[in-house]
């Protein structure tokens, strides 16, 4: 989306144990984010500095080199400023000061050094600006490859920052390599369990939800997602069932690392590591016992962003983010908003009436109404197969505030708006699950009815009245002036109702406001 003229340009590079990573992006004065590009390297700082306490020289010279090259990249794209942050590796060496003083001096960047409390804080205001915390208790963790951060909050409101040395790449060298994986995990996990009770008091967060930010959760969702068969471009906003942490931890921590390079789904940079990680993040979750735990692809970089840009997140109530992401995405596509809101309003009438008679159910309603406001977007290429442009767009949209899955439905439903309906010959469709099939044949089945109610893109129907007979489901759509016959609309409804008719198991019957009936025949 693009920013205000206000916007900043701003780079923010994270120095981390495992990585180097940099973004460079618009910041709105409202927290909005445009990435404008993005450099990432894998020097692994945090290699060996639990035994040594120092950096190791190949490392820092690969950092050094990485640096170099994102200053460079970010003075040639504009950025009015340059925030760099060095975390648990750098602040552990004995030599991280010197370390510090040669990207000064090579590089011209100013690192600051960061404790874990600013680490953890910087992953909350992230977190702040990427989901909605208005609303109960919170526990944010980012684990790197030197420390994990927790960031507890109620409401929305920061109660505590807590920062331990259990990042994968220390936990990796400390508990896992040369031992039997099972001991060594058992070892790993009472050592995390017992400092973590400490500041995760039962009675308080018990319940709560977990947002885990770093790449051992970027890979977790990638690989849950892959499980489930999800082929989406992003993770962010990922759903894991706590067992299934469990399940893949226990699966991965026995095989060799050349076997866990052909897992789908995981980075072959943090094969040897994403165990330690796994392992760690299990520990929370037994402690804290959410349902699910949220895969968040945003981290401390974007916190530096939203910082060094002085905005700090609006704390938004459950619905808030999603509601803003898909409008702000309708209007950069330029989408004819009048009449996509009539098809939303058209559409929740019909799942209001009938949705629960066709195997809905109610989460499936925001499911409709987005997908009825993004049905167009399709447009923004051409009018040609524009259902097909609008599910390529949505299925690779920003959406906070959508999970994956979810996101890849909408996509889906937008799609079959209009021409042929599902059918085994669409890859795509076919390739989901059953249940995640017939969902979108029901969504679909009453967005196409409520798109041609809107044929004329007029908002003529003021409301649409439905019957439930045994020979037929009757759908007779009021107008808005007492005097319009509708002819348009009842058409283009009648035309596509046939998916619904599949749907119902029952014919539909489109009335006219004149008593006329029209079929799909």
């Amino acid at each position: 989306m693009g920013g205000p003229s206000s916007a900043q340009r701003i780079a923010a590079i994270d120095i981390g144990s495992n990585s180097i990573r940099q973004i460079v992006a618009d910041v709105s004065p409202d927290g909005t984010i445009r990435v404008i590009d993005e450099m990432k390297a894998a020097p692994r700082l945090g290699r060996g500095v639990t035994v040594t306490h120092r950096l190791d020289d190949a490392a820092m010279e690969e950092a050094v080199d990485a640096l170099t090259r994102m200053a460079t990249l970010a003075r040639t794209l504009g950025a009015a400023r340059i925030a760099v942050v060095a975390t648990s590796a750098v602040r552990d060496a004995e030599n991280g000061a010197a370390f510090l003083s040669r990207v000064r001096r090579e590089t011209g960047l100013r690192p600051q050094l960061l404790d874990g409390e600013a680490e953890a804080r910087l992953a909350f205001r992230s977190a702040l600006a990427h989901f909605e915390l208005g609303r109960g208790r919170a526990v944010v963790m980012d684990i790197g490859g030197g420390s994990l951060e927790l960031a507890l909050s109620a409401e929305g409101v920061l109660e505590r920052l807590e920062s331990f040395p259990f990042g994968a790449i220390r936990l990796s060298e400390e508990f896992l390599e040369g031992r039997a994986p099972g001991k060594g995990i058992k070892k790993l996990r009472r050592h995390v369990r017992q400092a973590i009770k400490k500041v995760l008091p039962v009675r308080d967060w018990r319940g709560a939800e977990v947002i885990g930010s770093g790449g051992t959760f970027t890979n977790l969702a990638g690989m849950h997602l892959a499980r489930q068969g999800v082929q989406i471009r992003g993770v962010h906003g990922t759903r894991i069932p706590r067992h299934e942490v469990e399940l893949l931890l226990e699966r991965l921590a026995v095989m060799p690392v050349a076997d866990r390079l052909l897992v789908p789904g995981l980075n072959a940079g943090r094969a040897d590591i994403i165990v330690a990680g796994l392992a760690v993040a299990a520990e929370v979750l037994a402690r804290v016992e959410p349902r699910e735990l949220t895969a968040s692809a945003y981290g401390i970089r974007e916190g530096l962003l939203l910082e060094s840009a002085r905005v700090t997140p609006l704390v938004a109530d459950p619905g808030e983010a999603r509601a803003r992401a898909v409008h702000a995405f309708a209007e950069r596509c330029h989408a004819e908003l009048p009449h996509a809101r009539q098809v939303r309003e058209m559409a929740l009438q019909l799942f209001d009436a009938i949705g629960h008679r066709i195997g809905c159910t109610p989460e499936d309603r925001q499911t409709l109404a987005d997908a009825a406001l993004l049905h167009d977007v399709g447009y923004h290429i051409n009018y040609e197969q524009h259902h097909k442009h609008s599910f390529h767009l949505i299925l690779h949209a920003d959406l906070l505030g959508i999970a994956p899955d979810e996101q890849q439905v909408i996509a889906h439903v937008a799609r079959y708006h209009r021409g042929k309906p599902p059918r085994r010959q669409h890859a795509a469709w076919w390739a989901l699950g059953r249940a995640a099939r017939e969902r979108i044949a029901r969504l679909a089945a009453l967005l196409r009815i409520a798109d041609g109610l809107d044929r004329g893109h007029a908002g003529a129907v003021e409301r649409v009245k439905v019957r439930w007979l045994e020979r037929a489901l009757r759908i007779t759509p009021v107008p808005r002036r007492g005097s319009d016959p509708l002819r348009l609309e009842v058409w283009g409804a009648a035309r596509k109702s046939g998916l619904l008719s599949a749907v119902a198991g029952l014919p539909v019957e489109l009335v006219a406001p004149d008593g006329a009936v029209l079929r799909d025949d």
